[in-house]
């Protein structure tokens, strides 16, 4: 079943009754190498303050240590291109940052400018008020023309689990489903908290196999990556990818 074949809000809340009643399960605290996890982190600086000198720097350090990409924010595409060009490690934008409070054209219009800037993965925040207010069909709208503009780069759409309740998440969760988009993922590392083993989990089981899950925000050691690796995550966002990789 997807929101094409019956009501969206009845969708919604059919997924959110078949999870009602989910328990995380037990995770293992033994998992990849630090060195093959490297190819699962989005090494990341999102700070407002960053400076060019900051950017190239953690450019520097993803080809470095082998991380699969770098997450910035969209002003510094262009730059993160330029750096990169010779590696394997790819440019992540962020579109609605941190808030996912902006206009639908202006995420797609930022979505845009980036692609054509060079970005190869587009990690977008839902509007978050509105998931929170069942507002589904906004969200379905909002997240599916970010979508639409990506064309062939994945997308991924973060939730912000921390600003939300169990039945929200399976709702944010559903939605991405239907929609097909590349990753649902947990945080910005600005809302006042960040992944959970508990939250992963819970994600990994409404999304299925055809979806991944990105667990970002306050995962600062290799215990703590592998931890969300083992609950389901397939890219890990850190700023503290180094500390990760060389525990």
């Amino acid at each position: 079943m997807s929101p094409t074949d019956t009501d969206l809000a009845s969708f919604v809340e059919t997924t959110i009754a078949q999870f009602n009643d989910f328990q995380t399960p037990e995770v293992s605290d033994r998992g990849p190498s630090p060195t093959e996890l490297a190819r699962y982190i989005d090494h990341t600086l999102l700070k407002p303050e960053a400076t060019q000198d900051d950017v190239i720097t953690l450019c520097q350090e993803a080809i470095e240590h082998g991380f699969r990409t770098v997450c910035v924010n969209s002003c510094w595409i262009p730059q993160c291109t330029a750096t990169l060009r010779s590696s394997s490690t790819v440019p992540i934008a962020v579109i609605g940052f941190p808030l996912g409070a902006g206009l639908t054209a202006a995420k797609c219009a930022e979505t845009e400018l980036a692609i054509k800037a060079g970005a190869k993965e587009i990690d977008m925040v839902l509007p978050i008020g509105h998931l929170r207010g069942k507002d589904y069909d906004y969200v379905y709208q909002d997240i599916k023309a970010v979508y639409e503009t990506c064309g062939s780069t994945p997308l991924k759409v973060i939730l912000e689990t921390s600003k939300l309740k169990h039945d929200q998440i399976v709702a944010a969760c559903s939605i991405c489903k239907g929609i097909g988009v590349a990753f649902v993922k947990t945080s910005t590392g600005f809302g006042g908290g960040g992944a959970t083993v508990e939250h992963v989990s819970l994600m990994k089981a409404v999304v299925g196999d055809g979806i991944e899950v990105k667990a970002s925000g306050g995962i600062r050691t290799y215990e703590d990556a592998v931890r969300m690796y083992n609950a389901g995550a397939r890219r890990i966002g850190a700023s503290a990818s180094i500390a990760i990789v060389t525990t």
